[in-house]
């Protein structure tokens, strides 16, 4: 009893002097633990709902709109001169009355059984198509504007094999004339970029020209025997295949 009794005094001496009692404590060892790199770095969830995100680094701009090569395209090249864009859906028309032309010198060949004189002319329809949709993909690329124009109808009636070509020469001389006219206003106006475009339609215009005087002298001489037309346009007028130095066609 006494014992028990000094047992209890000590105790109370002890919580006195600021010691709680050694046997009716339980000690827990300390451990400190890191923390979370979210916690550390002020990037908690919480601390960013309530604006307390701490700066601890430099801060990242937002991110800004990227540029697709489309865009990178459009500001590398300049607009092209107004009265060269005026000019040059001018030509698209053009272009696209040839293609009806010799869509219709087709039509007529292929309605005498000339095969290879119909296939020629179809092949030409579809170059002054791609002809037109290369000057709107340049149009397209440059930012400017592209205004497709109305065309007149083609001569659909023909008197002999010789007409349709004679035809086509003189659509290809015009065609030359309106091309060279171009290149002039581009160069008139320091369009160094449409004069630089237009530079392969001149070398392309050369070679319709001397196809088509070709041709001419060929049906004349033999207006009386297709099959000697036929052969000829079997043999020198072959696929030549593709050009890589072509301008894009839009929509290819």
């Amino acid at each position: 009893m006494r014992g028990q009794e000094e047992g209890e005094g000590q105790a109370r001496q002890e919580v006195r002097a600021g010691q709680a009692p050694q046997d009716q404590v339980l000690r827990v060892p300390e451990q400190v633990r890191a923390l979370p790199a979210a916690h550390a770095q002020g990037r908690h969830p919480a601390a960013r709902l309530h604006g307390q995100e701490e700066e601890t680094g430099p801060r990242r701009r937002p991110l800004l709109h990227q540029e697709g090569p489309l865009e990178g395209r459009l500001r590398s090249l300049p607009v092209p001169a107004a009265r060269f864009t005026d000019q040059l859906n001018a030509q698209i028309g053009h272009e696209l009355a040839a293609h009806n032309q010799y869509l219709a010198c087709a039509v007529h060949y292929d309605a005498l059984t000339m095969p290879q004189m119909a296939a020629f002319f179809y092949a030409q329809a579809l170059e002054e198509r791609d002809h037109a949709l290369m000057m709107v993909q340049y149009l397209l690329d440059t930012d400017a504007e592209v205004a497709i124009p109305g065309v007149e109808a083609p001569v659909t009636g023909f008197e002999d094999v010789v007409a349709p070509v004679r035809l086509a020469l003189d659509q290809e001389r015009r065609v030359s004339e309106q091309i060279n006219a171009l290149l002039r206003v581009a160069r008139e106006e320091s369009d160094f970029a449409s004069e630089q475009f237009m530079q392969w339609f001149i070398k392309e215009q050369v070679e319709e020209v001397a196809t088509m005087s070709d041709l001419l002298a060929v049906v004349t001489r033999n207006v009386d025997d297709v099959e000697d037309i036929e052969e000829y346009v079997a043999r020198e007028q072959g696929d030549g295949g593709e050009d890589p130095t072509a301008p894009r066609i839009a929509g290819a």
